[in-house]
């Protein structure tokens, strides 16, 4: 199998491969523009194992090595900048680094969702998005609304609030401004409505999202996105592992001094 360590960036990449045949390793930097890339990995005997730093999300790549039937590993950046000796850093550099880890066995490989899981994780990436435009189109209606004397709350989306805040006499810009809005508003509604349709459908196909929606206050919006977001259950060996990489745990940057401190203050609390 032929081993390529790939310094990915957006619009080239640096590759160090070596040939099984006569041991010899091979430099080049690939276009993506022009298409160098494809017409390389098109020409390598398959399989080919590619490995590259979880930078740059680039799912055409992936997409592109499937197609000729080649190996997409990505590895841990953290880890790989851990394991790297030298201290100067340059693109055929990195590209050597990643090619010994993976011909030394100590590339280290990350889960990674299926294409499939990706495009669902899109779709709730762009209900997300649209929540928040709305919640901004509603803040601004209500900002109008209240320097008219018109204080209704959630009262407002109530058909007699909406009634008012349309009978409301503004001045001409502040009143396009108040249609406009009122345009947005009832475009993102049907929009994010069928966006909730799709969530629960989603959900109802995975077992473990529906065993998270038997919790109170989790719907499927947020199972899906947390089922999606760890992946399999099986690579985390305890809770404490679910919460790093999560990004929950708080860190602490204190002296000794500092932490007896804190351990006195617990004891007295308790």
């Amino acid at each position: 199998m032929i081993i390529i360590g790939c310094d990915f960036h957006t619009r080239f990449q640096q590759i160090a491969m070596l040939d099984p045949t006569t041991g010899e390793i091979i430099e080049r930097r690939l276009e993506h523009e022009n298409g160098e890339e494809e017409k390389f990995y098109a020409t390598l005997p398959s399989p080919a194992r590619v490995g590259m730093e979880a930078t740059i999300h680039a799912p055409w790549f992936e997409r592109m090595l499937r197609r000729y039937h080649h190996e997409l590993w990505i590895g841990d950046a953290a880890e790989i900048r851990a394991a790297r000796v030298r201290k100067q850093k340059t693109d055929s550099r990195d590209a050597l680094h990643l090619q010994d880890l993976l011909l030394t066995n100590r590339f280290p490989q990350i889960w990674t969702p299926s294409p499939a899981e990706r495009d669902v994780s899109q779709m709730l990436r762009h209900r997300h998005k649209l929540v928040r435009f709305r919640t901004s189109v509603m803040n601004q209606l209500h900002g109008l609304a209240i320097s008219q004397g018109l204080c209704r709350k959630r009262k407002l989306w109530s058909r007699v609030g909406r009634r008012e805040l349309e009978a409301l006499a503004l001045d001409p810009w502040a009143s396009r401004r108040r249609q406009e809005l009122l345009q947005l508003l009832n475009q993102l509604n049907p929009w994010i409505d069928d966006l909730d349709l799709a969530d629960e459908k989603e959900a109802e196909c995975r077992a473990a999202a529906l065993h998270l929606m038997k919790e109170p206050a989790v719907g499927p919006v947020t199972a899906l996105a947390f089922v999606l977001t760890i992946g399999p259950v099986s690579r985390f060996h305890r809770s404490k592992q679910v919460v790093s990489y999560l990004g929950l745990n708080p860190s602490e940057e204190s002296s000794g001094a500092s932490n007896d401190w804190v351990r006195s203050a617990s004891k007295a609390a308790r």
